[in-house]
């Protein structure tokens, strides 16, 4: 039987992180793997009780992994999360993330995907969380259009399911500080040709808590993205010339 593990990085999630765990516990529990499957949350240096609300819930729910490391943002806590998973046996590492914005539901048609395919991701059709953020993603869309001449449908979304294997080939390119770990991940994927699934997904408005994201490190993160990208693309390239 395939294990699964559930990645979920987690900031100062307080006021959802209970429910989002009573949302995705019993999906570990149904994909149990023999026993092997886990939920592991990554609280990615917290200020606030989201440590203290995990470590409760271990308690009473064996299957949850509660870890903690110093604040590094989304992307160096889900890294963290992947290589944990991997390092622990995992066949395959499903993401989302703890604000809510994703439904249990609709995962069991990934699951069932996941032999066809090294990656299953959602694509955030009709999303609900603004049109900055689907302008963001339309731009970054073309950015890595540019930067890396492969087509993505949806780079960021925190809803894919990965075989491990895949994933952890892909992870030997990535810095563990990496900002835009899935970004990267959805482009080597691409550039490698591996089979990659989108299904469209519901994304609802954050359903509590505050978003740490405006405008402002929105565009310092792009900037970013830039100069990571093209470090990432020769890189990328040089990988490539080895093999």
């Amino acid at each position: 039987m395939d294990s699964l593990y559930i990645v979920i990085p987690a900031y100062n999630e307080e006021e959802t992180i209970h429910k989002v765990l009573d949302q995705w516990y019993p999906i570990v529990e149904k994909y149990d793997g023999g026993g092997r499957s886990r939920l592991v949350v990554v609280d990615d240096g917290s200020r606030d009780n989201t440590h203290e609300i995990l470590t409760s819930y271990a308690r009473e729910n064996p299957l949850l992994v509660p870890l903690t490391k110093e604040n590094g943002g989304h992307g160096a806590a889900i890294l963290y999360g992947y290589r944990y998973s991997i390092e622990h046996g995992a066949d395959y590492i499903f993401q989302t993330d703890s604000d809510g914005q994703t439904l249990p539901e609709e995962f069991g048609q990934f699951w069932q995907r996941r032999k066809a395919y090294e990656m299953v991701i959602g694509h955030r059709k009709g999303r609900q969380d603004g049109a900055s953020r689907v302008f963001v993603t339309k731009m970054l869309r073309l950015v890595i259009r540019i930067c890396f001449h492969v087509t993505v449908t949806d780079a960021n979304t925190p809803y894919r399911l990965m075989r491990s294997e895949a994933l952890d080939a892909s992870l030997e390119l990535i810095p563990e500080s990496f900002n835009l770990s899935n970004v990267m991940i959805s482009v080597i994927f691409a550039k490698k040709q591996l089979p990659v699934r989108y299904i469209p997904i519901t994304f609802r408005p954050r359903q509590g808590g505050v978003n740490s994201i405006n405008l402002k490190k929105i565009c310092k993160i792009g900037r970013q993205a830039v100069r990571d990208f093209r470090e990432m693309n020769r890189k990328l390239a040089g990988a490539a010339e080895k093999d």
